[in-house]
């Protein structure tokens, strides 16, 4: 009983002194790195209680006593014992319906959960997105062409339970570990199911041979392409000179030849390029990332609402700076892990009124939150 106690105590002491100035994960690793009589059992029951109670968002004011009890009932399915201890007729209802355990903790209205959900797009069934966020995402792989019939027989031999969702896609509960068993990059690539559908947006482009991932981070999107066009001319960019040589490391593993990478602030004109035209243009712009927060639940509490119109305004710069290098029949993809309207459709249309020469071919909020996945926007110009 003690053991739970300290647990409590130990995340009340992480909530009151996380302040949000970097992500919580690497927060709680610098945390736990002062607390080294903490084992790994307990790390990891402290890590989810904290996650929890930011699960909630603003869906519960209470006690930091009754926001906890509030999470462990409202983010787990199965009686825990901490929760027995703080709220016991609680704990005997954890196994209801969803919304009428939310109906039991408060008044509030769901949306709560999410953050200015008045601003998102209003495709999003918002009810089953905010209360997604209570529930900790998938891990999802891609598998690579070719590599289908390994890849299920070692998983099938490691006895590693997991679901396929078609494409290639396969999910597995969070915490599986597959470096050990799957070769990452070569194999399989570790991609939210969302950002797999993406390569739909690929699947009819014909005559593709110059590519440009300006906005590249790890180099997903790229390897995507590759997979989904063949053999491409690639070229990919970040702003961050610190991440290019991981960006070169992981494509070389994965087999993809790369034609020029650098490093450059595109939000502002750049001179790397000299002219050059591509027949694709792949921008995952930076954004809010607020189709991702199941994942990072810290931001539920601590975005701030002035922050969706400055990367509204960051992406706006960032096509205009990229735009000028399309082919005359080239394809341009903006691509973002976005709900608000202000980084998607707004965006869409300041392309459109300063690109008249540009046609709208398709766009697409892809919904994961009833998958267990990311949610992301994307939107696909001619």
């Amino acid at each position: 009983m003690s053991r739970y106690y300290s647990y409590l105590n130990t995340t009340k002491e992480v909530v009151a002194n996380y302040k949000g100035e970097i992500p919580l994960a690497a927060w709680l690793k610098q945390f736990f790195a002062t607390r080294k009589q903490m084992g790994s059992r307990d790390r990891r029951e402290v890590s989810a209680m904290v996650y929890q109670y930011y699960r909630l968002g603003k869906l519960v004011d209470a006690t930091f006593e009754e926001r906890i009890a509030a999470a462990l009932f409202l983010c787990r399915q199965e009686p825990n014992e901490l929760l027995g201890l703080l709220n016991p007729t609680l704990n005997e209802q954890i196994t209801l319906p969803i919304k009428e355990k939310v109906s039991l903790i408060t008044t509030r209205d769901i949306g709560n959960i999410f953050p200015f959900i008045d601003e998102t797009e209003q495709t999003t069934k918002q009810e089953a997105f905010c209360l997604s966020h209570l529930i900790q995402p998938d891990l999802f792989v891609r598998i690579r062409p070719k590599h289908g019939a390994t890849v299920r027989h070692k998983l099938q031999e490691h006895k590693i339970a997991f679901k396929e969702l078609g494409n290639d896609c396969i999910s597995f509960s969070n915490a599986t570990a597959l470096d050990t068993v799957l070769s990452i990059d070569k194999e399989v690539v570790i991609q939210d199911c969302s950002s797999q559908q993406v390569g739909s947006f690929f699947s009819n482009l014909k005559n593709i041979k110059n590519v440009w991932d300006c906005c590249a981070a790890s180099g997903g999107k790229s390897i995507l392409a590759v997979d989904v066009l063949g053999k491409l001319n690639l070229t990919l960019s970040d702003k961050r000179p610190t991440i290019i040589n991981n960006l070169r490391k992981r494509l070389d593993k994965a087999g993809i030849n790369q034609n020029k990478v650098f490093a450059a602030d595109i939000t502002k004109p750049f001179n790397e390029l000299k002219g050059e035209k591509f027949d694709l243009i792949i921008c995952d712009a930076p954004c809010s990332g607020s189709g991702t927060w199941g994942r990072t639940p810290e931001n539920l509490s601590i975005f701030k609402k002035e922050s969706i119109g400055e990367y509204g305004e960051l992406q706006k710069k960032i096509v205009t700076n990229v735009i000028p290098y399309l082919s005359s029949k080239g394809y341009f993809l903006y691509i973002t892990c976005s709900v608000y309207k202000a980084e998607n459709e707004e965006v869409v249309s300041y392309i459109l009124d300063k690109y008249p020469h540009l046609s709208l071919v398709k766009k697409q909020l892809i919904e994961g939150y009833e998958k267990r996945a990311d949610t992301m926007y994307a939107a696909l110009f001619k």
